[in-house]
């Protein structure tokens, strides 16, 4: 019995991963067709191995070619304390938005522990800035769940939102399998908490 269900878990992983992987490319392929009043980057590991972190690096990029291109005024970065380096995640993202180039407005939300905190703690900032068309960025592989979130949370009711993929592959093959294992087993955690 123990085997049967140990099989069952493996398969049902690996059919969460194809469809979370699936769907990251379909967004990357489909950028956001509209233009919108901000990209609110969704925070990461603030630093690896004593250098920014390329996943985070990523998602930031992203954002600031969003803003360089005209299709957005701001960017929101949400990322609370980055509790194995005590940095905060938000301020870093800012420190990558200018040292890429992006010299316009910026807002802060650093409290945010995950990415359902992300999507509830920076709706109060959207709303007071007085945004109604919102690009949420992160990376491919976690933008099912994010939206999964945004629609059982009601951000997507509260905005006019679209998704876009940081499109720079950010981790070594042993990370990437770590995140991707990681990644199931938080789609699986917000499922039973019934965050869907």
């Amino acid at each position: 019995m123990g085997l049967i269900l140990a099989v069952l878990g493996l398969m049902a992983g690996a059919a969460i991963h194809v469809m979370v992987t699936r769907h990251g490319a379909h967004v990357l392929a489909n950028p956001p067709a509209k233009d919108a009043d901000a990209a609110l980057v969704l925070g990461n590991r603030a630093f690896i191995d004593g250098a920014p972190n390329p996943c985070l690096a990523s998602r930031v990029d992203a954002a600031v070619a969003l803003a360089q291109a005209g299709r957005v005024k701001l960017l929101v970065m949400s990322g609370g304390v980055d509790h194995e380096d005590g940095r905060i995640e938000a301020d870093a993202m800012e420190g990558l938005a200018r040292a890429a180039g992006y010299t316009g407005p910026v807002l802060r939300e650093s409290a945010s522990q995950s990415t359902r905190e992300n999507l509830r703690l920076s709706r109060p900032l959207l709303e007071a800035a007085g945004v109604r068309r919102v690009i949420v960025v992160t990376e491919p592989s976690h933008l099912w769940r994010t939206r999964q979130l945004a629609r059982g949370s009601g951000f997507e009711s509260a905005f006019d939102v679209q998704y876009a993929a940081a499109p720079a592959p950010c981790r070594r093959w042993d990370r990437a399998a770590r995140a991707s294992l990681r990644e199931v087993a938080a789609v699986v955690n917000n499922a039973l908490r019934g965050d869907y």
